[in-house]
């Protein structure tokens, strides 16, 4: 069994910056890729970013050039950096994995999510 669990989420003004981390835990071999994703009340869940286990990465339109996603695979965590935020960024962040589990079994992590309110 696996285990996610993101931090750093807040209230922040436009144009502020937070970083959010996931952290990874259980029985893990590998994860193959790692992603946030996002809902906003009302909305559907839209992916953000993704990075896989070579460091290839993938973001949303709407957050290039503004938010980074890097990975530590040594530790099992992975982080969005987000600048300059926007009203419009305001949802709950949910971490997201691909992982091989020690028994060799693959599937899909979640987080629970953490919230990220922007405004003044």
């Amino acid at each position: 069994q696996v285990q996610l669990v993101e931090s750093g989420g807040g209230l922040v003004q436009p144009g502020g910056s937070l970083r959010l981390s996931c952290a990874a835990s259980g029985s893990i071999f590998s994860i193959d890729r790692m992603a946030w994703y996002r809902q906003a009340p009302g909305k559907q869940r839209e992916a953000v970013a993704s990075i896989t286990s070579g460091g290839s990465t993938s973001y949303a339109d709407s957050v290039k050039a503004r938010f980074t996603i890097s990975r530590d695979n040594a530790k099992h965590m992975w982080y969005l950096q987000m600048n300059i935020l926007k009203a419009e960024d305001t949802a709950v962040y949910l971490c997201n994995a691909e992982v091989l589990t020690t028994g060799r079994a693959r599937f899909v992590s979640w987080g629970r999510g953490t919230q990220v309110t922007v405004s003044s």
